[in-house]
């Protein structure tokens, strides 16, 4: 709670409303009046324009605010393979949609009468959309875990 007493404090000693503090940084009112009242936390692009209008560092704007620190420590977590991850998302939904189209043929041949034949002799098509549905989504998990250091 640190920080939305700071930010106030800042602001105030500039005599500037919420609305002008907003229009100097572009953003909304909204923003500030939830910064100041400990409902969310700035960017840390906007952070930085904070502390250059302030003219404070942003050392200290964020010491003591633990929850806003561990916010900006997530935030700037990136993948460490983040090209390997979109590839397995995009495998697990094709494995996703071949299930799903294979329980609507099924359907659809009970159902309606159809008569859609679909490799019922493939073994690929019998389990191969269930190994790659899991498969990608125990990868896509993975990757999902791993940061760069």
């Amino acid at each position: 709670m640190y920080f939305a007493k700071r930010i106030k404090e800042e602001r105030m000693k500039l005599n500037l409303t919420q609305q002008q503090l907003a229009e100097k940084i572009h953003i909304s009112r909204q923003s500030i009046s939830k910064w100041e009242r400990g409902e969310s936390y700035p960017t840390i692009e906007t952070l930085i324009d904070l502390s250059d209008l302030f003219e404070v560092t942003i050392d200290e704007l964020l010491k003591g605010d633990h929850s806003l620190k561990n916010k900006i420590i997530e935030d700037g977590k990136q993948l460490a393979y983040p090209k390997w991850k979109a590839i397995f998302d995009a495998i697990f939904l094709i494995g996703a949609a071949m299930i799903i189209m294979k329980i609507g043929i099924a359907f659809g041949n009970r159902v309606f009468d159809w008569d859609i034949t679909y490799f019922k002799d493939s073994l690929f098509w019998a389990f191969g959309p269930f190994i790659i549905t899991i498969t990608a989504g125990i990868f896509t998990d993975t990757l999902g875990k791993k940061f760069k250091e």
